[in-house]
């Protein structure tokens, strides 16, 4: 079956009626009249469904109910669940979204609004599907190639990396900038403040994870990833979500035990931080920031400040320095402006070869 195949769960004929026009032209649809026979025909298609729309209020079992059942069968992160209520409370949303659902769509809706919606919850899932998968094959991989785990990173990073490069803002060269500006950042880190304790081979490792850093911008919608200008305060809110949506995929991987996971997922979560605890999304301050996060945090300003990018022009690498160092772009640790100040020169000829 080519097409992707949904299911509508409602006791409504109606409201049956009406998802099917909205989406029969590009889905193959299933239909459920309660909830009972929306757990039958999930567990008959668990492994085809694209997406569920589920009625909140059904007779034998109700949507919530159907949400316990997905969770129990472990087919809560594998499949995207849409409610439909005309109750809206938040309670039932509260505990709608804790069972699962991923998005809430109140009656009477909008056709357009639904559409893109659920197409772009589909594309999320299947963006983490596909990672999750690979991610998982690598580390299989690993476990049976421990002499090849440098290369094997080194693949899967650029090969994770390009994706998020295809969808995001920035030029096509930005991954190899950060992992060319973090490598010389962690040298003098290395040299000039030997109490990180930072080795050779640990900063060959975050020099690969650094490439991972803005990987939860495949689950930022188009719309605001994309969007030229500045952003409304509730879409930087979403935007922010990058950075726990790519820890979040980094801790799927389950090869936690490692010290290259560390660094993958820290630098994820903690880029956006900032030494005087206004970064986000964990509001961490001081040294509570992993070294390594805060190296990949100077260097992304820094390449954001030289390249162009849909919310802004392009500034001149000294002006770009210039803007760091009075703080224009958050505030960051004295060591690491030390180490900034020190690889100036290496950092502004590197910017003019590239």
């Amino acid at each position: 079956m080519d097409q992707k195949v949904i299911l509508i769960a409602d006791d409504a004929d109606l409201n049956r009626e009406m998802l099917k026009l909205i989406f029969n032209e590009q889905f193959y649809i299933l239909e459920a009249r309660d909830g009972q026979e929306a757990i039958d025909t999930i567990a008959a298609n668990k492994e085809t469904l694209s997406v569920i729309f589920l009625d909140l209020v059904m007779p034998n079992k109700d949507g919530i109910e159907v949400l316990k059942y997905m969770a129990d069968e472990n087919l809560k992160g594998r499949i995207p669940v849409i409610m439909i209520t005309g109750e809206a409370t938040d309670a039932t949303d509260e505990k709608a979204y804790e069972y699962g659902a991923s998005d809430i769509i109140y009656k009477p809706f909008s056709p357009n609004v639904v559409m893109r919606r659920t197409l772009n919850i589909i594309e999320l899932f299947e963006s983490k599907a596909i990672l999750e998968k690979q991610l998982v094959e690598e580390t299989n991989q690993f476990d049976q190639i421990t002499n090849e785990l440098k290369e094997s990173n080194a693949f899967l990073i650029d090969m994770l990396s390009s994706v998020v490069e295809f969808r995001g803002t920035e030029s096509s060269d930005h991954i190899s900038h950060i992992q060319t500006f973090t490598s010389i950042m962690l040298n003098y880190v290395r040299e000039y403040y030997p109490k990180y304790g930072l080795t050779e081979e640990q900063c060959k490792l975050i020099t690969i994870a650094s490439a991972l850093h803005d990987l939860g911008k495949i689950s930022i919608p188009d719309s605001i990833l994309l969007k030229p200008g500045k952003l409304t305060p509730e879409e930087f809110a979403e935007m922010k979500k990058h950075t726990t949506f790519g820890s979040d995929i980094i801790a799927a991987s389950k090869k936690n035990d490692s010290e290259f996971y560390t660094y993958c997922y820290d630098i994820c979560r903690y880029h956006h931080e900032r030494y005087d605890g206004n970064g986000y999304p964990d509001r961490l301050s001081g040294d509570d920031i992993p070294i390594w996060a805060q190296v990949v945090s100077i260097v992304d300003v820094y390449d954001a400040l030289i390249n162009k990018r849909v919310y802004k022009p392009v500034y001149e690498y000294n002006e770009a320095m210039r803007m760091i160092k009075d703080g224009e772009c958050g505030v960051f640790s004295p060591e690491i402006m030390d180490c900034f100040d020190l690889a100036k020169e290496e950092l502004i000829a590197t910017t003019i070869i590239k």
